[in-house]
């Protein structure tokens, strides 16, 4: 089941724009590699889980799979053919806000190569262009 808030304090948002770069979660944090997205992009909630599902059936329960991001904002749409006007569309689907620079997926558990392997699996879900990273050791 695609992932959406429990509950919000408004149900419709305005639509709002994404051109800058990611400051927060843009580095591996949890994992040991991650999936970074190059370009700016509404992921939805089921591309997220499409992904998830393309890991998970990959690894075959091994290693650990992290969902950085989460789809909190809703996105209305109004039918086709409908005349302007009649007040805002209800809620279509839920979407992740995702700048260039944040890590989408990361991985912990499995060696380089599968790690890899796997993250091109999740990325051929994934209507953006990404790459895979790997965690910086700071001393």
């Amino acid at each position: 089941m695609p992932r959406m808030p429990k509950r919000v304090k408004f149900r419709k948002e305005q639509r709002r724009a994404r051109d800058r770069r990611a400051t927060k979660g843009n580095y591996v944090a949890f994992g040991e590699y991650g999936l970074q997205a190059l370009e700016g992009v509404w992921l939805t909630a089921r591309q997220i889980e499409a992904g998830r599902i393309a890991a998970q059936h990959y690894l075959k329960r091994q290693g650990k799979v992290f969902i950085r991001v989460f789809p909190d904002k809703p996105v209305s749409k109004k039918p086709l053919e409908q005349r302007m006007g009649k007040g805002k569309a209800e809620t279509e689907y839920w979407a992740a806000r995702v700048k260039p620079g944040t890590v989408l997926y990361e991985i912990a558990g499995v060696n380089e190569d599968t790690a890899k392997r796997t993250m091109v699996r999740i990325a051929m879900k994934m209507p953006i262009r990404t790459r895979f990273i790997g965690r910086r050791l700071t001393v």
